[in-house]
């Protein structure tokens, strides 16, 4: 293959340093506040949703013109509580998630009457179905989505030390987790509730900063390859040089896209497109600074990627 950017003798290094110096500099930031993150996670623990510590799911039937905000306001008042309202697909029908608690003024009872909480819309509310997620169930959700978590993590490490080798998978790995405890961290800090949308999330951030990680390496190598007596941090560095420009414009128009999903998305979609904005921003440092630096300070150099001569001898 014929990549321009193995083509070094015409480069000019003069500012090769200070670009080093800066990739250590936002490392030593980015695990600095990783560990800040984790203390917020400790400390603070999740807001966790319905998924995951159960409550009631109600369906009803209203009229088309009343909003989700005329509900909302009246639930959460009488609750006490953040209720969820989505639409379930044609005008006028809507699905209420809640937790549940008596609602305001009301005592012997764990559940909450939406026509009469309601009533104030003056239309006629019809309660097509309820039913209740229980805590054991919020609990296998909880298992199951760490449990997707580190499968994730164990097969992205099993196949880029298979193809790049474990010290460059190694820079990738950390810089996949760096960026899942900041998103962890601000919901966390935030008290946003968490649910399956932010889980979701989390899974999609996998994958996209792992995309970055993987060119950032593949450049990584072809010059350990190509260019033997370089040093190593020089090779990091331009290797960042070299996509940099790929991941601004792949890292942008994503972040517009998520922006947008934000914007027009509404309430349902807020959790997820707040989780992807924060995992695209934190994912596109991370390739760049931790991702590159771990596998310098673990002694990545061009001896590893040598051909291995095989024996023609029987």
């Amino acid at each position: 293959m014929n990549f321009s950017i193995l083509n070094l003798n015409s480069m000019n290094f003069k500012n090769m340093s200070n670009l080093t110096k800066w990739r250590y500099f936002t490392s030593f930031i980015s695990l600095t506040l990783m560990m800040l993150s984790l203390a917020i996670i400790s400390v603070k623990g999740f807001n966790w949703g319905l998924d995951f510590t159960g409550g009631m799911v109600t369906e009803i039937r209203i009229d088309k013109n009343i909003s989700a905000k005329q509900i909302e306001s009246l639930l959460s008042d009488s609750s006490q509580q953040e209720v969820s309202i989505i639409s379930a697909g044609e005008p006028g029908r809507w699905v209420l998630r809640y937790s549940q608690v008596s609602p305001v003024g009301h005592t012997g009872g764990n559940t909450l009457d939406i026509a009469d909480v309601l009533a104030p819309l003056n239309s006629d509310v019809q309660v097509l179905n309820t039913s209740i997620v229980g805590p054991q169930i919020g609990q296998e959700l909880a298992e199951q989505g760490g449990l997707a978590l580190l499968v994730s993590m164990l097969s992205i490490l099993g196949y880029l030390s298979f193809r790049f080798e474990w010290r460059l998978a190694s820079g990738a790995l950390l810089a996949l987790f760096h960026d899942v405890i900041f998103v962890l961290a601000f919901f966390s800090l935030t008290q946003m509730e968490f649910n399956l949308t932010v889980l979701a999330a989390i899974l999609a951030i996998l994958g996209y900063s792992l995309n970055d990680s993987i060119i950032i390496a593949d450049r990584i190598r072809e010059l350990l390859r190509s260019k033997l007596t370089m040093p190593v941090s020089d090779v990091c560095t331009y290797a960042v040089k070299a996509t940099f420009s790929r991941t601004m414009v792949t890292s942008g128009t994503t972040l517009m896209t998520v922006s947008a999903l934000w914007i027009m998305g509404g309430g349902p979609l807020e959790s997820f497109s707040i989780a992807m904005f924060i995992g695209i921003l934190t994912g596109t440092w991370s390739s760049i600074s931790v991702g590159t630096c771990l596998p310098e300070l673990f002694g990545v150099n061009a001896e590893h990627y040598k051909p291995t001569v095989i024996s023609e001898a029987p």
